[in-house]
């Protein structure tokens, strides 16, 4: 179980690394056309866009991608209470 729960909280770290990445393409030109940027935006996108509906940009500044990185650290502390909880 814990290998399941490490595997897990493995991925969401990677996922939240392919945002960060994602987010900071945005300040040189043409790096999101490029493959890689292509690459995350297909895998960042459908994760950023709800909370783009719910989280307007401040002037030129568009907050949602670092709430949307919090909520993925809320899940992995989640994940690790739980795992404890059915450890123990």
């Amino acid at each position: 179980m814990s290998f399941l729960f490490g595997i897990l909280q493995n991925v969401i770290g990677l996922y939240s690394w392919a945002l960060i990445i994602y987010i900071l393409m945005s300040w040189f030109p043409n790096a999101k056309e490029s493959a890689i940027g292509q690459f995350l935006a297909r895998i960042c996108e459908p994760y950023l866009e709800p909370f783009r509906r719910f989280i307007p940009p401040i002037g030129m500044l568009d907050i949602s991608p670092l709430v949307a990185i919090f909520v993925l650290r809320f899940a992995v502390s989640g994940l690790d209470q739980l795992y404890r909880w059915i450890v123990l």
